[in-house]
């Protein structure tokens, strides 16, 4: 097989790989009626001026599957977290008990678990139109090369069986999250 073709291949492969890395970024934020330090990944505190991660100003742990405790590693950064955390809307309610702020992540309703899942679905969905969208590209690049009609066609066989396989990943990741999702 020719360089270039290899290089388009190896380059739909990293496209289809991103695609994927980023499915799992927001399954994570996808809650799954366990507690996890990731449900908090996304808020952000106001930190001697500037917009820093929670993650970076205290230490974030679940005791038990119902429970985010959140430790500043400043205690004047009590309220301020706890206000970061009650604007998020992730619909949490936090309590300050003047050490840290402790969050009680209430179980979910069957309503809430069917929106989870349909947001989950949405994800995956995203994530196949860009293994859709790097297959295109991987073909129209491929038809700009100077190559015979066979390589060509294998070339564009080879891409189609990237985009199968990703595809069927994509399936697979999502299927894990709905049933993780749905467990009571």
């Amino acid at each position: 097989m020719n360089e270039e073709i290899t290089f388009i291949l190896d380059t739909t492969k990293e496209a289809m790989d991103g695609a994927m890395l980023h499915l799992e970024k927001a399954f994570v934020k996808i809650r799954a009626g366990k507690a996890s330090p990731a449900m908090l990944s996304t808020v952000m505190v106001e930190y001697y001026g500037s917009q820093t991660p929670l993650s970076q100003v205290s230490n974030i742990n679940t005791p038990d599957a119902r429970t985010i405790s959140v430790q500043p590693w400043e205690k004047s950064m009590l309220q301020e977290i706890e206000t970061a955390i009650m604007n998020s809307n992730l619909g949490f309610n936090p309590m300050n008990n003047g050490d840290m702020v402790i969050i009680n992540v209430p179980p979910l309703t069957e309503e809430r678990r069917r929106d989870l899942v349909k947001q989950a679905k949405a994800e995956a969905e995203d994530a196949k139109v860009s293994i859709r969208t790097a297959r295109q590209e991987a073909n129209k690049e491929l038809k700009k090369l100077d190559i015979s009609e066979d390589l060509l066609s294998n070339a564009e066989v080879d891409v189609q069986e990237l985009t199968d396989d990703y595809g069927k990943k994509v399936d697979s990741v999502f299927a894990v999250k709905e049933t993780e999702i749905m467990k009571v």
